[in-house]
């Protein structure tokens, strides 16, 4: 959706009015000028695809949206104790078209573990003995 065009500075006829009520009294005012991080939380709850007797973690993904990756940075930082690995349809997938990033590109710099499903999962992941 197109914003709006005016003919003041500000994003809205209301926030023009108020500005110039704050000029009738005279008050000195910073328009948008202070940028301010903030943590969007909510709760949610992970629910992995396969638990291993070794305690690996195995989720399938054919397509690996920007809000799986988003949730499994959250999970990750929230539960570092979690061995994730990612079994892929195709690692070698772009994360957005025209993008030079893959999949795979994403766990390494991610420190994720991941593997194509068309050649089968890591015999090492399966070891009952796995050492993570």
């Amino acid at each position: 959706m197109k914003r709006k065009k005016y003919t003041h500075q500000y994003k809205s006829n209301s926030e023009y009015t108020a500005a110039q009520l704050l000029h009738s009294h005279k008050i000195k005012f910073e328009y948008e000028s202070l940028k301010l991080e903030y943590e969007w939380r909510e709760d949610k709850k992970y629910i992995p695809d396969f638990i291993l007797p070794n305690g690996v973690i195995l989720e399938v993904k054919g397509r690996f949206m920007a809000e799986d990756r988003k949730k499994h940075l959250f999970v990750k930082s929230q539960h570092p104790d979690l061995d994730i690995r990612f079994v892929f349809d195709n690692p070698n997938r772009k994360l957005y078209k025209g993008g030079k990033m893959t999949y795979g590109d994403w766990c390494n710099k991610h420190g994720y573990l991941f593997c194509k499903l068309g050649e089968g999962i890591p015999k090492e992941w399966l070891d009952k003995q796995n050492d993570k």
